[in-house]
Formats: C-alpha cells, sequence, structure tokens
C-alpha cells in the first residue's frame, strides 16, 4: 500500500536544493537593488549641486567662480561619502550659465566605482 508517505521520501531534500539555487539569486537581486538606490542618491547629489552652482553663477553679478564655490560647498555639506572625487566645471557666456558635477557613488562591488556625472545651465540674469 502506497500512500502519501512514499512520495515524501522520494522529494527527501528537496528543499535544501531549492535553497541553494535560488539564495544567490535573491542576494544578488537584493544587493543590484540596493546598488540602484545608492546610485540614484549620487546621482540626485550632484543633480541638485549643479543647479545650485548654475543658480550662483546665473546671478545678474555672479560669476563662473561664485557657481563652482557654490557647487562644490553644497557638495561638502551634504554628500559625505554618497559623492567622492568630485570635479566641478562650468562656463559662463553673456546669455547662459552652465555647471557640470562629476563624481564616483559609493559601490557595493569592490573594485567598481560608478561615476555621476550631472549638468544644469540656466539663462544669465539681466536687466532690461
Amino acid at each position: 500500500m502506497k500512500g502519501p508517505r512514499s512520495v515524501r521520501l522520494e522529494e527527501r531534500g528537496s528543499a535544501s536544493v531549492e535553497l541553494v539555487v535560488l539564495m544567490p539569486l535573491l542576494l544578488l537581486i537584493l544587493f543590484s537593488s540596493v546598488q540602484g538606490a545608492v546610485y540614484y542618491h549620487a546621482s540626485a547629489l550632484a543633480m541638485a549641486a549643479a543647479q545650485e552652482g548654475a543658480r550662483a553663477a546665473s546671478r545678474e553679478n555672479g560669476t563662473l567662480a561664485a557657481g563652482t564655490s557654490a557647487a562644490s560647498a553644497f557638495v561638502t555639506d551634504t554628500a559625505g561619502d554618497s559623492l567622492t572625487a568630485v570635479t566641478i566645471r562650468g562656463s559662463r557666456t553673456a546669455a547662459i550659465a552652465s555647471i557640470t558635477v562629476t563624481g564616483s557613488s559609493l559601490s557595493l562591488v569592490p573594485g567598481w566605482t560608478p561615476t555621476v556625472e550631472q549638468s544644469a545651465s540656466l539663462p544669465v540674469e539681466r536687466i532690461t
């Protein structure tokens, strides 16, 4: 008489095999989502710094030095370790002020440093 008990004996240990196969996949999905969130945060910080610098550079009496200084101060005050190796460059003409912020995001993968680059441009204020 074969009943449900004989079926269970044949499947013995299958849960362990399933875990061995699925656990690395679950961890990969988890770490990938965390890495994506960290990269997005660094990208948002770089964009905010570029916008802050562009606002300072586009003022009526603003200068390119004021814009890069404002962006640098923003990164120093808010980014912490989220955005490192930051370089700030920009340009200012009679019509447009533009600031670009480039840096490295934190990484969960040793030896890999994702690069973030964000730019912001605004028209220069002038009295007409």
